[in-house]
C-alpha cells in the first residue's frame, strides 16, 4: 500500500529550510550569549537592574529602528536577499564587541547594536518568507521557520551550559564562550550568501510617505492592538533574574533558558497549522491570553517547579507571537510585505523602550507590580483587537 504525495499546497519550499538553517545558526550564536547575558550584565559587570531595563528597552528599540526603512527600501527595490544579508553581517560583526570588552560600557553598546542588525535583517527576510510559502499553509511554514530558529536558540543555552559547567563561572569562561559563539554566527552568513534571490513587487517611484498611505485599512488597524500589547511585553531578562532570585544559579538559568527555547520549538509547528484551520486572528488573540495568564502566575510563583513550568508557558506564548503575529501580517498586506512588517516592528519596538523602563522601574519596587501592569496592559490589548477587528474586511483570510 502506497502513499499518496503530498498535495502542492501542503508542501514547503526548500527555501523554507534553507532560511530556518540560517536562522538557527544564527540563533545558536546569539543565544549562548543571551542566555548568561542578563545575569552575567547585573552580577559580573555590576549594572543594575534599572539599568538593564533600559539596555533591554534599548536593544528592542535599535532592533525597531531600522524596520521601516529596510522594508521599504526592500520593496522598493524588490530585492529581499541583499538586505537580509547585510543585517545578519552586521549583527555577526557586532558580536566582536564582546571579544575586546566585558565592561558595562562595552556590553551595552553590543546589546544595542547586535540588534540594529535583527531591525535591518527582519522585514525582507519575512517578505522572503512569504513570498515563498502559500497562503493555505503559511502559517506552519512560519512556524517551521520559528521551530529551526529556536533549535538554535536551544542548543546555543546548552553550549553554554556545558561550557560553564566543564570550565567554570569564570570572566575566562565568559570570554571563551563568547569566542565560540562567534564561529556559527559566521557560517550563517555564508549559507545565505548562496542562496538565491526570491525578488518581490518593484515600487521604484514610491516614496515612505506614499508607501505608508497604500498599506491596507486592516493591517493598520492590527497596529492598535499590536500597540498596546508591546506596553505589555517586557524583556525575558526579567523572568530570568526572578528565577534567579528564587534559587536557581546561573548555570541553571541557561537550563531554563534551552526549556523555554525547547517549548517553541515543539510548539511553533503545532500553532502555525492550527493558525492555518482555524483563523490567525485567533491564534493573535491566544497568544496575547497566555502571556496575561503567565504573568498573573509570575506574580505569585515562589517555588523553582512554578518558575520551570512558567518557562515552559512562555515559550508556548513565544511561538505564537514570533511566527503567527508575521503570517497574519502576510494576510492582511500582500503586496508590500517587507513595509507591513517593517512597520509592525518599528511600532512595538519604539513601544518596547518605555516598557522596559516602567518594567524596570516598578520592578525596583516590587516585582508583583511589574507582573500585574503586564496582565492588565495584555488583556487590554485583547480588547482593542476585537474592537478593531483588523482581519474582518479581508476576505481571503482563513476563518
Amino acid at each position: 500500500m502506497t502513499t499518496a504525495p503530498p498535495k502542492q499546497s501542503e508542501r514547503l519550499h526548500p527555501d523554507v529550510l534553507k532560511l530556518g538553517l540560517v536562522s538557527f545558526l544564527t540563533d545558536l550564536s546569539s543565544e549562548m550569549i543571551f542566555s548568561v547575558f542578563a545575569v552575567f550584565f547585573t552580577t559580573v559587570a555590576g549594572a543594575s537592574s534599572a539599568l538593564l531595563g533600559l539596555i533591554e528597552g534599548l536593544a528592542d528599540f535599535s532592533a525597531s529602528s531600522l524596520n521601516y526603512l529596510s522594508g521599504w527600501l526592500s520593496d522598493r527595490s524588490g530585492q529581499r536577499k541583499w538586505f537580509a544579508t547585510a543585517g545578519y553581517g552586521f549583527s555577526t560583526l557586532a558580536k566582536l564587541i564582546l571579544l575586546v570588552s566585558s565592561s558595562i560600557v562595552g556590553l551595552s553598546i553590543f546589546r544595542v547594536i547586535e540588534r540594529l542588525g535583527k531591525g535591518f535583517r527582519g522585514p525582507p527576510r519575512d517578505a522572503w518568507l512569504s513570498s515563498i510559502a502559500v497562503k493555505e499553509n503559511r502559517g506552519y511554514a512560519f512556524g517551521v521557520h520559528k521551530a529551526l530558529d529556536k533549535s538554535g536558540a536551544v542548543l546555543g543555552p546548552l553550549v553554554a551550559y556545558g561550557l560553564l559547567s566543564w570550565l567554570g563561572e569564570s570572566a575566562s569562561t565568559y570570554s571563551t564562550l563568547f569566542l565560540v559563539a562567534f564561529i556559527p554566527a559566521v557560517v550563517s552568513v555564508a549559507v545565505l550568501a548562496r542562496m538565491p534571490d526570491q525578488p518581490g513587487q518593484v515600487h521604484p517611484r514610491e516614496s515612505i510617505g506614499q508607501n505608508w498611505a497604500l498599506l491596507s485599512p486592516g493591517f493598520k488597524r492590527f497596529l492598535w492592538p499590536a500597540g498596546v500589547f508591546a506596553l505589555a511585553y517586557f524583556s525575558l531578562g526579567f523572568i530570568l533574574i526572578k528565577a534567579h532570585d528564587v534559587g536557581f544559579s546561573v548555570t541553571e538559568i541557561v537550563l531554563l533558558y534551552a526549556l523555554f527555547n525547547t517549548t517553541c520549538v515543539v510548539a511553533a509547528p503545532m500553532v502555525g497549522k492550527l493558525g492555518d484551520r482555524v483563523g490567525r486572528s485567533r491564534i493573535v488573540v491566544l497568544g496575547y491570553a497566555v502571556y496575561a495568564g503567565i504573568s498573573l502566575w509570575l506574580m505569585v510563583a515562589s517555588t523553582r517547579w512554578e518558575l520551570i513550568a512558567a518557562f515552559a508557558m512562555y515559550g508556548l506564548f513565544y511561538s505564537i507571537e514570533e511566527s503567527q503575529s508575521k503570517a497574519f501580517i502576510a494576510d492582511l498586506e500582500p503586496d508590500r510585505r517587507a513595509t507591513a512588517v517593517g512597520v509592525y516592528n518599528m511600532v512595538t519596538g519604539v513601544l518596547y523602550l518605555p516598557a522596559s523602563l516602567v518594567a524596570g522601574a516598578l520592578w525596583g519596587v516590587s516585582p508583583k507590580l511589574a507582573f500585574t501592569a503586564a496582565a492588565v496592559l495584555a488583556l487590554v490589548a485583547i480588547v482593542v483587537f476585537w474592537l478593531q477587528r483588523p482581519a474582518q474586511d479581508r476576505s481571503n483570510l482563513p476563518h
